[in-house]
């Protein structure tokens, strides 16, 4: 997979480690701006457990 993308990237070794980065950021941002908080209403984050057990 990544060998394919890094073939298929333009450009001199430097430049394509610069653009691998750029799409590693806008991966990145893509999740946290739109994959995830579409996802978050969906997950069981707000059943917290934790302290409901018997008095000790």
């Amino acid at each position: 997979m990544y060998a394919f993308l890094w073939r298929h990237l333009p450009g001199p070794t430097p430049v394509k480690v610069i653009e691998a980065l750029a799409l590693l950021v806008l991966v990145f941002l893509l999740l946290m701006h739109v994959v995830f908080p579409a996802l978050e209403p969906h997950l069981p984050l707000d059943e917290v457990t934790v302290g409901q057990g018997s008095p000790t």
